[in-house]
């Protein structure tokens, strides 16, 4: 039986396909490879989560963010972590305003209240400014004096951290990484890759995106996302991805039972089958197969499997703790 819901119509799929290559096309004019990573940003944006981006310094995450909100005509904001930013720098404060002799309290907004969110270094923020944005994430609200105020739509928050500094940083904690949809590893650019930013930036005139999308038309983009289909054995690939993930699990894999203390959460699941349907869509296709799904993998499951002390000890990654785990459930 397949997802309930209105039937993805020929027309809707292609045009979503076409304007997915429009955008990848728009960001290619600034951003010098890296398509993985643009494929995850763009995945994310249409499921209706948030990325994580992790590499060292120069890699290009500023630039890809702002690239981004660019060719999707959005309004963007930064935010600059350091161990000195406090949540109201972020959601907002109230103030008096006593103009005419009367006061009035007013709420300001942070730059929270923005469609694309760029939050820079996030774990140099202490922890209790990185949770002031676990409502935004999950809620799209924030809550500042009792009173509720709600975000723009679409929103969309990348955050970046660098993985090789370590002094003066603060790691997120699990229910913060599971906030993200995915988390994006991001490598440093090839000699060749190299030769072309330089092309590109030091010349006279670096290029610049315009915008492609609108507002509307990524929200409109979302909705469709929800409504393509996930079939039962897509669902079932995914449930028994997520048990092989859970060392208390009935069968897991061996490295899974030695190296790893907690497993996948739901939002694990919900994770792989949003962003198994924007790129089935994206590929011209109203269904998701079990390949859309194990390709994203990696990207959707890698922050939320935790190694306990002994994989930590012994050098084991997460990336090949999931490699086992694919290979023990199976595309068959």
């Amino acid at each position: 039986m397949s997802t309930p819901g209105v039937e993805v119509a020929a027309r809707e799929v292609e045009e979503f396909q076409r304007a997915v290559a429009t955008l990848r096309t728009a960001v290619a004019r600034v951003i010098v490879g890296q398509q993985p990573v643009v494929d995850a940003a763009i995945t994310t944006l249409l499921a209706g989560g948030h990325l994580l981006l992790e590499g060292v310094p120069g890699t290009g995450k500023t630039l890809l963010v702002r690239t981004i909100a660019r060719s999707l005509a959005l309004q963007f904001a930064r935010i600059q972590c350091t161990p000195d930013l406090m949540p109201a720098d972020v959601v907002g404060t109230p103030w008096v305003d006593e103009e005419g002799g009367r006061r009035t309290y007013r709420f300001r907004p942070g730059p929270v209240f923005a469609q694309i969110v760029l939050v820079d270094e996030v774990n140099r923020a202490t922890p209790k400014t990185q949770s002031a944005l676990l409502e935004a994430m999950e809620e799209r609200q924030v809550t500042v004096s009792g009173e509720t105020h709600r975000l723009p739509e679409p929103f969309f928050v990348l955050a970046t951290e660098n993985p090789i500094e370590m002094e003066g940083t603060y790691p997120l904690p699990e229910a913060q990484l599971d906030r993200f949809l995915l988390k994006v590893l991001v490598p440093s650019p090839a000699a060749a890759e190299l030769e072309a930013i330089l092309d590109r930036t030091a010349g006279e005139a670096a290029p610049e995106a315009g915008p492609v999308l609108d507002a509307a038309r990524v929200r409109a983009m979302q909705t469709l996302v929800r409504r393509a289909v996930l079939g039962d054995r897509v669902r079932g690939h995914i449930a028994r991805l997520i048990e092989a993930t859970r060392p208390d699990g009935p069968n897991p894999p061996p490295l899974v039972r030695r190296f790893v203390r907690y497993g996948a959460s739901a939002r694990g699941a919900l994770a792989l089958a949003l962003a198994g349907k924007a790129i089935a869509l994206a590929a011209g296709r109203p269904q998701v197969s079990r390949d859309d799904v194990r390709g994203v993998a990696h990207a959707a499951l890698r922050h939320r499997v935790v190694l306990n002390f002994e994989g930590e000890a012994e050098g084991v990654t997460v990336d090949r703790v999931l490699d086992e785990v694919l290979g023990h459930v199976g595309a068959g």
